[in-house]
Order: C-alpha cells, then structure tokens, then sequence
C-alpha cells in the first residue's frame, strides 16, 4: 500500500491565533500511536474511506453505552414512542458536533483539550479540565453499573462484586494498544456488530407497530412541558452528545497518516466527517431500538414503571414469550460496557495530557477513574440495595448533560475563527447551525435545572 511518510509536527504561524506556534514531538494527542495508520494516495473511494474508518465506530460507543440504556428504557416505558424524537434530534447534534471535532484535530494538530489550553488563560483551562474529568467519572459511573449488572444478570456475580471486576478493563486496554491501534478499532467494531445485531434480533421479535413508530419521530411539544418527560429527554441527551467525546474524537483522527497539506487535509476531513456519520447512525439504529423494544414491549403492556435494566432483563422473555430475549438484553449490555471503557479510556488520557501536560500509564489512570466510580456504586447498592442504582445511572446521564456546554462552546469558538482555522474554518451557515445547537443545550440544560431545584 502507498502512503505518505510520517507528517511533520504540525507548527502554525505566530499569527495563526494560538498561543503556542509549536507542538512538540512529546505532546502529540496519543503520541504512541499519533500517525501510525498509513492512508493510501490516491486509490479508490473504499480503499481510502476503510484507511479513515476506525475512529467515527469508536465514538459512537459513547453513544449507545449502559447511560443511554436507562434513559432510553425509562423514556420508552413511560412514554411509548414519543421521546424518538429526542434521540433523532441528539444524534443529529452528535453528527455535527463530531465533524467539527474532526475538524478541529486534522486541521489544527490539536485535540480539543490541547485547544483549549492554548487558547484560555491558565485558570480557565483547570475550570475545563475539572468539569470534564467529572463528566468523565459520571460516564465510568453508568459504565461501572451496565458492566456490573450484565455480568450479574449472565453469571450470578453480585452487584459489587462485578463492580470491582470492571478495574481490570484497564490491563484489556494496554493489550489491545501494545498491539496497535487498528486493533483497539477492530475489538470495538466487532462488539458493535455484537450489540446492533442483539437489537435487530429483538426489534424483530417485539414487532412495534411501525405508524407509531414513524410518529414517535415527530417532535411533540409536551417534551418541554411535562418536567417528567424533560427530565428523561436532557437525559437521553446527555447520554447522546457526550462532551468526552469530542476530546476524543479530536484525538484519534490524527492516528492516520494524512499529508499535512491543505489538499490532504481536507480530504482527511472529509473520510473523518463520513467515518463517523455512517458509525453515528449505527448509534441511531441502537438507541432508538432500545426505546422502541421498551415501548412496545413494555408500555404497550401497562409497564409504565420499568426504569431500571434488571426489569426489563426480568419482563423482556416472558412479556414476548421467547426465553432468547432476555439473554440477548444481557449480551448486549455487556458487549456495550467493555466498549464503553475502554473509549472511556482514552478520552480520559486525552484530557490529562491535553489539559495539564501530565502522562501517566494508562493502566494507572484506569484504576484511579475507575476506583472514584466504582465508590458509588458500592455505597448505593449498601444504603438503597440494587434498585439504587437505576436512579444513579440516570442522574449521572444528566450530570453528562450539564457538562455539555463547557466541550460544545469552546469547540464551535475554535472551528469558527479564522485566525486559529484559516481557511479551515467553517462558513457562517454551518457557524450558526452549530451556535443553535450549541444554544439549544444550554437552553435546556437551564431549564432542567430551574424544575429539578425549584420544583416547577
């Protein structure tokens, strides 16, 4: 296959409206593997678009993992097929939020959190890095208890105990990245297989009416007037559009090795934004599976209070009356836990180093996020027992929600200014869709929090 050499360090001009005009060699996004992947020149359509898919599959995880399970769940059980239209709108916010953060890393060399400690004054940028390490532990915590419950609900293993069990995902994740990334990319493509494919089966089997399905897609204006149904919507977006995820995909577009001119650039640009297109509507298929098999399953037959996983687990086989059902539920969660961790992972790495220029073995900084979530967990599941747990799943989606804004501004702010882009910057129509997006989720986010605190 021919390929371009490694690229240079990437080194804009003192004009260029970042702070630092240099990336050196030891602060690279993932310098282990930064421009490891050869990209073919020239070639067909599918030989360079399969050099560039990779990265769109591993983002995507964070769009179907346990957190998106209990909102969607919740969502579905309660309210039938209405809320589809939340996840339809927060994965087409995703779509675009994910280009831009390709956008970002091809274009400038910078991931997202080596961005913004270019650009923000010093104590700005430890606001960011603490509010994202959070939103990082809220999404370990839904990853903890997903992993946990599938490990229970398969095995027999108790709750904590499988909570525990997760910490060793940390040394799955320095084998996997020993052997080269396209190895990481292929062990999460072959568990998304795993999962879409679990879904598909179940879909078949619950036979939603497809008129109310189709209908579920059109907004309903009761979303933002009933608190209840808002409160699971910010969740699901939340869960949807997660912030790690644009630190992260920012990141590991640079894995490939493009030529670092303008030309290929933009034609790295362009395989990126449809890599992760294509694997963010996979994410769709998911999600709104995930809602459809509960309303069909479980609103349609009076179910309204199945909010927690091991319920539907429990109801799914005898609700449809086929025993596979609810095994293949379980698979799936798992499948979908062990992905989420390790791209949990990796953002985490990225945000450390981007932010604070601070390295640390990967297994190491496994344990250490991993032991702040699993505490939780433990101490719920001692005071309220297991049912505990569903209610934090769902308020960590929703603390993944009010972190939203402090990834989504910085973003569009850096892929809209000319002097930091160039000529990379984005046209004013995509500018103001992006700041409508980006003003839709503060919007909300505000909202959520006046009902949840002055109980409106």
């Amino acid at each position: 296959m021919d390929s371009v050499p490694t690229p240079p360090i990437p080194s804009p001009s003192a004009s260029s409206g970042w702070r630092l005009t240099r990336i050196g060699a030891d602060q690279r996004s993932l310098a282990e593997v930064y421009a490891t992947i050869p990209v073919p020149v020239g070639g067909s359509w599918f030989r360079r678009l399969l050099a560039f898919s990779g990265p769109g599959y591993m983002v995507s995880v964070g769009y179907m993992d346990p957190g998106n399970w209990a909102t969607d769940l919740a969502g579905g059980s309660q309210f039938g097929y209405t809320l589809l239209s939340v996840i339809m709108l927060s994965n087409l916010m995703a779509i675009l939020l994910q280009a831009l953060a390709a956008r970002l890393g091809i274009a400038s060399g910078r991931d997202l959190a080596q961005a913004c400690r270019d650009a923000y004054p010093r104590p700005i940028g430890y606001v960011l890095w603490f509010i994202c390490e959070l939103a990082i532990i809220a999404c370990d915590l839904a990853e903890v208890i997903g992993t946990a419950i599938a490990l229970k609900l398969l095995f027999g293993i108790p709750l904590v105990i499988g909570a525990l069990i997760t910490a060793l995902d940390a040394f799955l994740l320095l084998m996997l990245m020993n052997k080269g990334f396209r190895y990481l990319e292929a062990f999460i493509i072959a568990l998304l297989v795993v999962i879409a494919g679990c879904f598909l089966v179940q879909i078949l089997l619950a036979a939603p009416p497809v008129a109310a399905v189709l209908g579920g897609f059109i907004p309903s204006p009761e979303i933002v007037t009933n608190p209840a149904m808002l409160y699971i919507a910010i969740g699901i977006i939340g869960a949807t559009v997660m912030p790690h995820n644009l630190y992260l995909h920012s990141s590991i577009v640079q894995t490939r090795n493009y030529e670092q001119t303008d030309a290929g650039k933009r034609s790295a640009i362009k395989w990126a934004t449809t890599d992760s297109t294509i694997a963010l509507m996979l994410a769709l298929f998911v999600n709104g599976g995930i809602l459809i098999v509960a309303a069909a399953v479980f609103h349609a037959s009076g179910r309204n209070d199945v909010q927690e996983i091991e319920q539907a687990y429990e109801l799914l086989s005898p609700l449809l009356g086929v025993g596979i059902a609810s095994i293949l539920f379980a698979v799936a969660l798992l499948a979908s836990g062990l992905n989420s961790t390790v791209t949990a992972t990796l953002a985490g790495q990225i945000v450390m180093e981007g932010f604070l220029h601070l390295r640390l073995p990967h297994w190491m900084r496994r344990l250490v996020t991993r032991g702040i979530a699993i505490v939780p967990v433990v101490f719920v599941t001692a005071i309220y027992g297991e049912s505990g747990t569903a209610k934090l799943l769902i308020l960590s989606q929703v603390v993944l929600s009010m972190q939203l804004p402090f990834a989504v501004v910085p973003l569009v702010q850096f892929v809209s200014d000319k002097k930091k882009m160039g000529s990379f910057a984005i046209s004013r129509p995509v500018a103001a869709l992006a700041w409508t997006v980006a003003g839709i989720i503060v919007i909300l986010n505000v909202k959520l929090l006046y009902d949840t605190f002055l109980g409106i």
